[in-house]
């Protein structure tokens, strides 16, 4: 498989609430990989928005690897300065970084499920569910123009599949990616319905 992941059975240590660990499976997952230049032009802005937020989470943990190791910790004095919902709050890029690890896995469900879906329809049913809620009119608008340089489904595919590869493998892994990420981002969405992050929209 060319789309290079975490493998699943780090998975299994994976903790929401570590700061390292979540930046290397987001990294791993939808940041650093090609997935968004494999979609095409259409994702540019959210690869961009992706690697921003990283970055801001990143420059705080380096800040003091001891004493910002934990997401929770963050989030709960980010959430007493008031300062959560600042634009570049690490609480905000924690949020959208989620949002974008939802748009993946939704878009490989939808791949998974139906081989047969154009590009077009899996890249806007996943965008609609995942993002267009909290996403504003001009990011929703800027997605229909892209929609339009999205490659067809077969090009796709090829181009996450490896030469010894066939699309029965690249399903498989797909499903198995699903089921393991899936629960971590449970946990993660349940702790940011605790402080009350959850139904953010962007400005």
């Amino acid at each position: 498989m060319m789309l290079q992941l975490t493998s699943p059975q780090s998975l299994f240590f994976m903790s929401a609430t570590c700061l390292f660990k979540f930046l290397k499976l987001t990294k791993s997952f939808c940041g650093i990989n090609p997935l968004a230049d494999k979609i095409g032009p259409t994702m540019a802005v959210l690869r961009h928005d992706i690697n921003q937020n990283i970055q801001r989470l990143e420059m705080v943990h380096e800040s003091d690897p001891s004493l910002n190791s934990n997401l929770v910790e963050i989030l709960k004095k980010e959430a007493s300065e008031g300062n959560a919902r600042k634009a570049k709050s690490c609480s905000k890029a924690f949020l959208w970084l989620t949002r974008s690890m939802d748009f993946t896995v939704a878009l490989f469900q939808n791949l998974a499920r139906d081989p047969e879906q154009s590009m077009v329809e899996a890249v806007e049913e996943s965008y609609n569910l995942t993002l267009k809620p909290w996403h504003g009119w001009i990011s929703s608008a800027a997605l229909k123009v892209a929609l339009k340089l999205v490659p067809d489904n077969k090009t796709f595919t090829n181009l996450l599949m490896g030469k010894e590869d066939n699309y029965e493998t690249l399903k498989e892994q797909m499903h198995t990616f699903i089921s393991l990420l899936l629960p971590f981002l449970e946990e993660i969405h349940s702790i940011l319905r605790v402080y009350n992050l959850d139904r953010l929209k962007s400005t």
